[in-house]
């Protein structure tokens, strides 16, 4: 099969630019080809079958990173399974806006929600000195979040943890960076989304509900608010038309020098506050 009869039929699904893309992916991450070699038609050499049974599940839908099972993070590619979410440029630009932060002296740092353990490895590998606790809910992600930081050889305690019902001997000021891509996507946001994530990445670390969508920003602030040490600093993630409510929230739970900074796109998608002295 060659590399257009593999990328054409995905553009009934797909832009064309980027079912020309995805085909490159593959036969690259997969098969170690690189463009020169497809214009070679090496790819030809690929057994059929097996190029036919990726294609079937890329046609089915299923995005290309749980099909060649990895996705690049900044300079990394991590491990991902349909338990974890797909690591996304954003992300990896509020892990630069946390290396670019001037607290390089940092300690201690927690990243909440973890999944795949991209965030926390990140910064692990950035911030050296630093003890670095990565939590999520999902015993499914820590599962891949630890495969991945052993793969990267980041030293990082991970905990099944349930952000609304957090045990007492963790609420003390014991962090100096706190840092969180929680769920942010309303229900009546999904009829917007594309199917590939609707479908198959976990709804659980997606969304929370219409009439709530500071859920999960109201419950980790307030736990920042009394876990950060004097002058530490929590980011977030978080969904563009609600930063206004969350600067307002972070304000409202004692924190200051409150910044947002927009992504690449130009969305105002991340947020910054500072636990104030006492």
């Amino acid at each position: 099969m060659t590399y257009k009869a593999f990328w054409q039929p995905l553009t009934g699904t797909y832009p064309e630019s980027e079912a020309r893309w995805i085909g490159r992916l593959v036969f690259e991450k997969k098969y170690s080809l690189s463009y020169a070699d497809l214009l070679l038609e090496r790819e030809k050499l690929i057994d059929e079958q097996e190029l036919q049974a990726l294609q079937k599940r890329l046609l089915d839908g299923e995005p290309v990173q749980y099909v060649l099972g990895e996705a690049d993070f900044g300079p990394r590619t991590f491990m991902v399974t349909p338990s974890v979410l797909i690591p996304r440029p954003e992300t990896y630009e509020l892990c630069q806006w946390v290396m670019e932060s001037r607290l390089q002296n940092a300690q201690s740092i927690l990243d909440i929600g973890t999944g795949s353990g991209c965030i926390a490895i990140t910064l692990a590998k950035e911030f050296m000195q630093a003890r670095v606790e990565a939590w999520d809910i999902s015993a499914k992600a820590l599962v891949i979040a630890r495969q991945n930081a052993q793969c990267h050889q980041a030293s990082i305690t991970f905990k099944e943890h349930d952000i609304f019902h957090i045990p007492s001997d963790e609420t003390h000021g014991q962090w100096d960076i706190i840092v969180s891509n929680p769920p942010y996507v309303c229900q009546n946001e999904a009829i917007e989304m594309a199917p590939w994530v609707l479908n198959h990445e976990p709804s659980t670390a997606l969304f929370v509900p219409d009439d709530d969508p500071l859920l999960f920003y109201r419950q980790i602030g307030n736990y920042a608010a009394a876990a950060l040490s004097e002058n530490g600093r929590l980011f977030f993630e978080a969904n563009p038309p609600y930063i206004g409510l969350l600067k307002s929230l972070l304000t409202s739970l004692g924190f200051n020098n409150v910044l947002t900074r927009d992504d690449l796109s130009g969305k105002t998608r991340f947020i910054s506050a500072c636990k104030q002295k006492k």
